[in-house]
């Protein structure tokens, strides 16, 4: 068993790989290093309950103060991992601090993609990414009436719902020509965009940001309609990068994430890797993967230590999101692209229904929206690959599970 574990990074995943090592019965040292001045904590909240008030900041936390209180267990924050000497295995920080490793675990996450247009740099615009990115969001929100909220993904319609529901005036922008087209289908798409507008929020879709104007902080959000929106504050999201320069730096090979194998190794026998920054193959889907997803984190985060104690794991799960907006809870089992069939399970008008996705009869995906039964049973089928007829789908009276 290696003595030294340094982890680079202190997310959710990384306070997983420490758990998962304790639970093990790890009696090495574990290093763990990370950029914000936060111990672990869950990000998922953050554009939820968190941003709405309703979740105290000590409950963000992955594990209390107490967890890391161990002798064998050394914190570093507000600390960044700037170079990897692979050959004296060993990290430099940018505080200048060096520390040597036998294995090394990169949970380093990922960035929020910012925009380039012009005013972009004005005080009032905001992402999202972390604890005090929401701080800042909600006290803006405490000052002002109207935001604009550039993007139509999971942040930006969470945000909006939050916004709403504090009675702030909201106005989206969104460059495609419906809401979450990236991950759902169109009947989904319309049954939200419906939700919102009901609720009082401005969609403006197949619309473009061009601009931000204002003298000593934002003002006016510009587009390419030649509309200018008034924004008290602007919240914006439009994606995530991952962050692997540390990786490619220390000449690890990185194709749209840091490139690792089923057991969250690089080619490095040393190096691990977990989380949003990592690109792994999937045997369900039979394709490599880099998923933005708390529970790919997780579960990365548990394969690597339980490889790092000797206990050969392999990860191959059925990736699953969610989103909370109002009082709809959106859950997504596996992944929807290059499906040939979808089929609509229930009414949308009843509040509660599904979307399953077929390719070449097997079923690859399915969003559930205030549907947990449809989700849990659907991604069971997923992993199994399951060949099921599109029109014994429809009737949601026949379980799914009796549909394999």
């Amino acid at each position: 068993m290696a003595e030294t574990i340094v982890i680079a990074g202190a997310g959710h995943g990384a306070g997983q790989v420490v758990a998962t090592l304790k639970q093990k019965k790890f009696d090495g040292r574990i290093v763990l290093i990370g950029e914000e001045p936060f111990l672990p904590y869950q990000r998922p909240p953050l554009s939820k309950k968190y941003l709405a008030g309703e979740l105290s900041g000590d409950r963000l936390y992955f594990k209390p103060e107490s967890f890391y209180d161990d002798p064998r267990i050394d914190v570093y924050l507000d600390t960044r991992v700037e170079t990897i000497d692979r050959t004296a295995r060993k990290v430099l920080t940018d505080t200048g601090e060096e520390f040597a490793y036998d294995k090394l675990v990169l949970a380093i996450g990922s960035r929020v993609r910012k925009v380039d247009v012009a005013g972009a740099d004005l005080p009032g615009i905001y992402y999202l990414r972390g604890i005090e990115d929401v701080n800042a969001i909600r006290g803006a929100m405490g000052g002002n009436k109207n935001v604009v909220i550039v993007g139509a993904g999971y942040i930006g319609l969470e945000v909006a719902a939050v916004c709403r529901q504090r009675g702030l005036n909201v106005t989206v922008i969104e460059k495609e020509d419906r809401v979450m087209s990236r991950v759902v289908s169109p009947n989904v798409s319309d049954y939200y965009q419906l939700t919102h507008t009901n609720n009082g929020v401005k969609l403006l879709l197949s619309t473009e940001l061009t601009g931000f104007e204002g003298r000593w902080r934002v003002q006016r959000v510009v587009t390419d309609k030649d509309e200018k929106l008034s924004a008290g504050f602007v919240v914006v999201g439009v994606g995530i990068v991952p962050n692997t320069e540390l990786a490619s730096d220390a000449g690890l090979d990185v194709d749209n994430g840091i490139v690792v194998d089923d057991t969250c190794l690089t080619g490095d026998p040393d190096i691990y890797a977990i989380g949003d920054c990592t690109s792994h193959p999937n045997a369900i889907f039979e394709q490599r993967l880099r998923l933005e997803s708390v529970h790919n984190a997780l579960e990365q985060a548990k394969t690597a230590a339980n490889n790092i104690c000797g206990e050969e794991t392999h990860y191959c799960d059925v990736p699953w999101f969610w989103s909370d907006q109002y009082d709809l809870k959106l859950q997504i089992a596996g992944l929807s692209q290059g499906h040939d069939v979808v089929v609509l399970r229930g009414e949308p008008s009843d509040g509660s229904f599904a979307c399953l996705y077929l390719k070449d009869g097997v079923l690859i995906a399915v969003d559930a929206i205030n549907s947990p039964k449809e989700f849990i049973q659907a991604k069971s089928l997923i992993a199994d690959r399951a060949r099921i007829n599109p029109d014994d789908l429809k009737d949601p009276d026949v379980p799914l599970k009796d549909l394999a």
